[in-house]
């Protein structure tokens, strides 16, 4: 059924609103409930878990499954009533989001690494990213730090509000679960290689068009900080294959593109060394490129807030008008 124009007006403002919220306030400080839901997900894991696929596709269908039926519920239940709407999808908008927050930790790392504090380093990059840091200089801290910029610019940023755009309430938090679940499940361990398949999968289908718009305005925006387009480009099509990732190569490569660095390399995760490809120019990333990186991420969320609230507020429905056919004979 087509929303009537109030309703997507407050879906729409509340997009916006929510965005804002984010970036005023950050991530709620207490009882957020993305970890709320990550201990029903672990708590249904207990239950169900077990070294096959199907298992791991029921975990994710129930809780996927039950989120969305959530956005639905809030979907009809404000389809008359704007206001509500525009409450209840500016607070699911800022709850779904994590772009304050992510500029914050890359802000504080580089101040750490400015005041040449490795261990304090070292522990806050562990809030980013998932290899083993103990090892790691400054320069490896710098390009990790970067690389969890862009990545997560797609994943807690563009895509939310892409399926908040296209399906409401219901994208919002369908897409939060399941990226929510790919962090839990998804990754590649003992445990988890047959089980988290199903979340993993869902992750890459969920984020493969948002990773690419990430990609396109990463090169609009490169001349704000100091690149040009055409080497966000090249970068993306030359090295985003050499990634393991179908999504994460390509917005890391068009991050590298366009702040003129060397993304990639081999990265240690249990112990386990993965080749991450090399992505982008010949300058090593440094402490100096985290600041570029979080304003390049600023400016790819507001480009991506501004296209969901303007995809939101497109007419739905309208056929165009044309004069009826006179039947023959008439």
């Amino acid at each position: 059924m087509t929303l009537a124009r109030p309703a997507r007006t407050a879906t729409a403002a509340g997009l916006a609103l929510g965005v804002l919220a984010d970036q005023l306030l950050g991530d709620p400080r207490r009882l957020h409930p993305v970890a709320g839901f990550g201990t029903v997900a672990a708590a249904l894991e207990r239950r169900l878990h077990a070294d096959r696929r199907a298992p791991g596709v029921l975990h994710v269908a129930l809780l996927v499954g039950g989120s969305a039926g959530l956005g639905v519920l809030g979907d009809r239940t404000t389809r008359a009533r704007p206001g509500l709407r525009l409450g209840l999808t500016a607070a699911a908008t800022w709850t779904v989001l994590g772009g304050r927050s992510l500029q914050r930790e890359a802000q504080t790392l580089a101040r750490q690494l400015g005041e040449e504090d490795l261990p304090a380093a070292r522990r806050q990059i562990r809030n980013l990213v998932g290899r083993d840091p103990s090892a790691l200089d400054a320069g490896e801290l710098a390009r990790a730090c970067v690389e969890s910029v862009a990545e997560n610019t797609s994943d807690a940023v563009v895509a939310p509000l892409v399926w908040g755009a296209v399906a409401g309430l219901p994208g919002l938090l369908a897409y939060r679960a399941v990226n929510t679940l790919d962090a839990m499940v998804g990754h590649r361990s003992p445990r988890y290689r047959h089980f988290g398949w199903a979340a993993a999968r869902l992750d890459d289908v969920a984020n493969w068009v948002p990773a690419r718009l990430s990609g396109l305005l990463a090169a609009l925006a490169a001349p704000l900080v100091g690149g040009r387009p055409v080497d966000a480009l090249r970068a993306w099509r030359r090295d985003a294959g050499h990634h393991p990732s179908p999504n994460a190569g390509v917005v890391e490569a068009a991050f590298a593109g366009a702040l003129g660095v060397r993304l990639g390399g081999t990265n240690v995760y249990g112990g386990v060394a993965e080749d991450r490809g090399t992505l982008g120019g010949e300058r090593a990333v440094g402490v100096a490129d985290i600041a570029p990186a979080a304003r390049l991420s600023l400016l790819v969320s507001l480009g991506a807030a501004a296209l969901a609230v303007g995809l939101r507020l497109l007419p739905r429905g309208i056929r165009p008008q044309t004069r009826p056919h006179p039947r023959p004979g008439a």
